[in-house]
């Protein structure tokens, strides 16, 4: 059977080097299910590689995309037949930007019926991130002020709404005021639109002096460099991205402003995680999800895996709004 996927076969500009091709689908091997996609986020976390950041450690040709449901259609020698037919999050395997993927089945995360294909599409990198960031770094920090950078993307809302799980508060970083009244709804103690105000100086006023305990970064280059400026001498900063394209040199920020860095990679805590400690968080998001706890991105555009050039002028457009979607023929919300 011939199936689309997305193909990339040289780095740059992902609307100029992603190409739609077919290829025969590959029947599971040991262990493994084949899992026919619904729904795929287009996240920064996808984009990025594309563009060749991280040319030395991403082989080409490469299918892109890091997370995604769909439903098992096909399991391997030694896996139960009863999962067929369940909707699961198809991670660790291939790349999720096609039409059929191969997971190892241990690793397949299953989907209540409660949580639609929107939401479990994104139940991935950004929650999973923001939980074990939170439990390595801020459950201690009950009623300190932890300063967020670029917050008002899918995982700086995410962290905002964790607060009020893990008992920080939230000085929310921004550039415009788009996402101002829905980051104080979602549990932001205060929101700084940068645009305006200068970030130093207000963070000083709402600690007293002190600074933040903690700073979360996802931008890098200056912005990163600003957000330490105003942490506690001691606290923490936790670079868990790197939007702006633009490295830190941490070394001299750390001697410059007297805190911690600490880079965090996901992958990293993939690698080391058991099959128990894998499942554990998803388990954990949820049930926050299902509990009304925490909202993850509403789907604003959605595009057939076809249109993907489309559906990444979509994600990448300025002010746009909700997650951008790739889906297939057997999407439903």
């Amino acid at each position: 059977m011939l199936a689309r996927y997305i193909n990339c076969t040289r780095f740059g500009n992902p609307v100029d080097v992603l190409q739609v091709q077919y290829k025969e689908v590959e029947r599971p091997g040991p262990g493994e299910l084949l899992v026919q996609m619904a729904a795929r986020p287009i996240n920064p976390s996808d984009l990025i590689p594309i563009s060749g950041a991280y040319a030395h450690r991403i082989a080409l040709p490469m299918v892109p995309g890091y997370e995604g449901v769909g439903i098992v259609t096909e399991v391997g020698p030694n896996v139960s037949s009863s999962i067929l037919g369940k909707r699961v999050l198809a991670l660790r395997g291939e790349g999720t930007w096609q039409e059929y993927v191969r997971v190892p089945a241990e690793l397949a995360v299953c989907v209540p019926e409660a949580i639609p294909n929107d939401t479990a599409s994104q139940l991935y990198i950004n929650p999973i991130t923001a939980w074990l960031v939170c439990k390595q770094f801020l459950a201690a920090e009950r009623g300190d002020y932890v300063l967020i950078n670029a917050c008002g993307s899918s995982i700086g809302r995410i962290f905002t709404q964790l607060s009020k799980v893990f008992g920080y508060q939230v000085i929310a970083v921004t550039r415009n005021h788009l996402h101002t009244e829905e980051l104080l709804l979602l549990g932001a103690a205060h929101v700084i639109n940068t645009s305006e105000t200068h970030l130093h100086k207000a963070v000083m006023e709402i600690t007293k002096g002190r600074g933040a305990s903690v700073g979360i970064d996802s931008i890098g280059g200056s912005a990163a460099e600003v957000l330490a400026q105003c942490i506690c001498i001691g606290g923490t900063v936790v670079s868990i991205g790197l939007l702006s394209g633009i490295p830190v040199n941490w070394t001299h920020v750390a001697k410059q402003t007297g805190v911690n860095p600490v880079m965090y990679w996901l992958r990293h805590w993939v690698e080391r995680a058991s099959v128990q400690e894998w499942h554990e968080p998803f388990l954990n998001i949820m049930e926050l999800i299902q509990q009304g706890q925490l909202h993850l991105d509403s789907p604003g555009s959605r595009f057939d895996l076809s249109g993907v050039l489309e559906a990444v002028s979509a994600a990448t457009a300025y002010g746009k709004s909700g997650k951008t979607l790739l889906t297939s023929s057997n999407y439903f919300p």
